[in-house]
């Protein structure tokens, strides 16, 4: 494990290179809606691995994006999220969940005993990501296994989040004829070199929209999802919750 979070520094740094010169459009801008971050944010608690450490090569990875209308669907009083779903910090739309390695077998995680993430860079994260204990998490399980630090992690994810495009989400919630298809079909339109089948679609029991699975490959070029990543099928009728 000690040579594979240099190798990932290199590419990291060519990724970063790349985006210095890339016009990308602000997740902030695109799916915080008048995102106020309290004068006040309560510290990361520390995480205890729920599951046994994975230190596997990584084949690829899979940017995470949860619609936050369907989380905070009863959850609005909840305190535990209180920033994300009250609307005192604002609303949001696609929230980023976390960047996540993957492996041929087992994907790698919880690879190293990490501290949590400074104050200053979980408030850095906050309209991304309303939701201390979850970036917290995320770079416990995840970020361990691919940078050497918590700003390091959040910063490749914030550069694959920020390159992404989003369709009229309030349009398609009122298609009644939605489908899975439909929506990878609407998000390759709009992110051009995206091929619809490198979106996958988690949905709930009730066919509910709940997180969308952008696939990628080891040099964060969009990939063809696997089958335990695409989701329902195309056909697979769809619903989009607007909130409101």
């Amino acid at each position: 494990m000690g040579r594979a979070i240099p190798r990932l520094s290199i590419r990291v740094g060519t990724w970063l290179a790349l985006a210095a010169a890339a016009p990308w459009p602000t997740l902030a801008a695109a799916q915080a809606y008048q995102c106020r971050i309290p004068a006040s944010v309560s510290a990361a608690r520390p995480v205890v691995p729920n599951g046994a450490a994975q230190r596997t090569a990584i084949t690829g990875y899979t940017l995470a994006l949860s619609w936050s209308p369907e989380y905070c669907r009863g959850r609005e009083r909840n305190p535990k999220d209180r920033l994300q779903c009250s609307g005192t910090a604002g609303r949001f739309g696609f929230i980023v969940h976390g960047l996540w390695p993957e492996g041929s077998g087992r994907s790698p995680q919880w690879c190293r005993a990490v501290p949590a993430p400074p104050p200053g860079v979980i408030r850095g994260q906050l309209c991304r990501t309303p939701a201390v204990q979850l970036l917290a998490h995320e770079w416990a399980k995840h970020g361990s296994c691919m940078a050497r630090d918590a700003a390091g992690y959040f910063r490749v994810a914030n550069i694959v989040a920020d390159s992404l495009r989003y369709p009229a989400m309030e349009t398609l919630s009122r298609d009644r004829a939605l489908t899975a298809g439909k929506l990878r079909e609407e998000l390759a339109a709009a992110n051009l070199g995206r091929p619809a089948d490198s979106f996958g679609l988690v949905v709930n029991e009730r066919g509910w929209l709940r997180e969308i699975r952008v696939c990628l490959n080891r040099q964060f070029r969009p990939a063809r999802c696997r089958a335990g990543q695409a989701g329902p099928r195309d056909a697979a009728g769809l619903k989009i919750w607007r909130g409101l």
